[in-house]
């Protein structure tokens, strides 16, 4: 099985991947392990301290002007979690949980938490062995990062609460912990605030939702590209050199997918035939402008993504060097920040649920456009076999324009709400976690969107008679048909299989079938 290392310079998009959705297996690195035992150390000397140091030896949030006696701490840190684990509603994926808990195990590792190797090591061992902390999905404001999830993660790991066992199974903790030879952590001065106190649920869920989306923007160039053949458009309007003077990286790979998917149809640039039509409509003719600039904020995104992936997200934070004495001759120090704010997260959050909407919403423009006999150019009433009789794909469409209209309640930004809290010490919070679990579900009907494009698109394309499709097409469509998509042969009578047409399109079938002609899509 694939193991992913953790050192101190954070973690990779691609590691987070492995770990949530491919099971990977976790290790501390060397590096990692002397840098939890140095910062340790600092913590370790200012606690024996008399002076109050935040997050070591006082309460939290508007309590932090509380010192906590030293017989109190260890009590203190179990009920920060405990109090904290207060989440509601359904459970939460598990794929998001394990993205949870290895990104909070990267800040850990980083050296500035003070959290002691034996913990780290606890946490890599419960992930290793499958287990699966409860996590609901109420309970984030996105500030003082995702609280009450870590909570629930932090619960688990001392054998607290319920959590889902390799088996698929919620059981209490503290039985899979011991099936597994785990010993649960006994917390000490500022672990349990270390191990509530980052942005890593809302950006496990960007990571992937990035990963998903790279795939999806692919196979809605793809469903783009039949629509624009079977209404015998024009590809003259994807020439390269028409995308080369308005530069937006985004829009000229687009361009370039399309064409790509139609080099070689006889179906397209016959739009001057029987009915002469100056240009294409915008949802055909400006496919890769929209398409690109989704693109486009998907790359702002990752960078984004990146760099919380190399950050240490914890507050307050151990630093080395400074004014005390305590740690060796160079000293070291906690220091209270606001680095926590899920802020840079969530709007890039919030921008690709907009530009997911609107991606959603010029594909459903020109499924709409392929099933209207007056604007289709020759192709039957909602691509039935015998209008009237039957319906066709009319109620396809309308279980699109759901969806769409869904996408546009989805996009409207968490990131610009914030609702004060911790009796006004927390007063101004980011609602990242919110604008991440709006962004999954806008993910998944984006996919939906995209799979009635490409099942009127291929219904379309067959019922073009007497001119060939591209290559590209046609291996589409005998891919789909052997992925149990129906199309217009023996079986039209039969309710459209849509569910089928979905899973070619979320698992990445699509794009590999075009590809197999095109070569790798950008």
């Amino acid at each position: 099985m694939h193991t992913v290392v953790v050192g101190t310079s954070g973690v990779t998009a691609s590691d987070v991947l492995a770990v949530a959705r491919g099971g990977a297996r976790v290790e501390l690195s060397a590096e990692a392990v002397a840098a939890l035992a140095a910062a340790r150390e600092i913590v370790d000397a200012l606690a024996a301290k008399p002076e109050p140091v935040y997050g070591v030896s006082t309460g939290f949030g508007a309590l932090a002007t509380r010192h906590i006696s030293p017989e109190l701490r260890a009590q203190l840190q179990r009920n920060i979690v405990r109090s904290h684990a207060a989440g509601m509603g359904p459970r939460v994926e598990r794929e998001v949980v394990r993205a949870l808990m290895f990104l909070r195990l990267k800040t850990v590792c980083s050296g500035h938490t003070g959290v002691r190797p034996e913990v780290a090591q606890t946490m890599a061992d419960v992930l290793n062995a499958g287990i699966t902390p409860v996590v609901h999905e109420y309970g984030s404001l996105g500030c003082s990062g995702d609280l009450a999830p870590l909570s629930h993660c932090a619960l688990t790991l001392m054998g607290e609460g319920d959590a889902e066992g390799p088996d698929g199974v919620v059981r209490p903790a503290g039985e899979l912990l011991a099936e597994h030879g785990i010993a649960p952590v006994e917390l000490r001065e500022k672990e349990g605030l270390a191990l509530l106190n980052g942005t890593d649920g809302m950006l496990g869920m960007l990571v992937m939702a990035l990963a998903d989306l790279d795939m999806l923007y692919k196979s809605a160039d793809v469903t783009a590209a039949l629509s624009l053949e079977a209404l015998l458009g024009t590809d003259r309007v994807l020439a390269p050199e028409l995308h080369a003077i308005r530069p937006h990286p985004g829009q000229g790979d687009s361009a370039a997918n399309m064409l790509a998917v139609l080099q070689g149809s006889e179906l397209t640039g016959h739009h001057q035939d029987d009915a002469p039509r100056v240009q294409d409509a915008y949802s055909v003719r400006c496919a890769p402008q929209v398409a690109g600039a989704g693109r486009d904020t998907l790359a702002h995104a990752r960078l984004v993504a990146e760099r919380e992936l190399a950050s240490a997200v914890d507050n307050p934070v151990v630093l080395p060097g400074g004014t005390s004495q305590a740690f060796g001759s160079g000293g070291g120090r906690v220091e209270s920040n606001g680095n926590f704010h899920g802020a840079p997260v969530a709007y890039v959050l919030d921008f690709l649920a907009i530009a997911v909407a609107d991606l959603g919403s010029i594909a459903e423009r020109r499924t709409d456009r392929l099933l209207d006999k007056n604007r289709s150019h020759g192709l039957p009433p909602f691509l039935a076999d015998d209008a009237g009789v039957d319906s066709g794909l009319m109620i396809a469409q309308y279980t699109q324009a759901a969806l769409v209209s869904e996408l546009k309640r989805l996009a409207v930004p968490a990131s610009a709400d914030s609702i004060p809290s911790s009796a006004m010490q927390e007063d101004h919070v980011s609602m990242g976690w919110s604008a991440a679990r709006k962004l999954r579900t806008a993910v998944g009907n984006l996919a939906r969107i995209i799979a009635v494009e490409l099942y009127a698109a291929t219904r379309a394309i067959e019922l073009r008679e007497g001119l060939m499709a591209a290559p590209a097409s046609l291996a589409v469509i005998e891919a789909a048909r052997s992925a149990g998509v129906r199309g217009v042969g023996p079986d039209r009578y039969l309710a459209p299989d849509l569910a089928a047409a979905e899973e070619f399109v979320r698992t990445g079938a699509l794009v590999e079938a075009a590809e197999k002609v095109t070569g790798a899509l950008r």
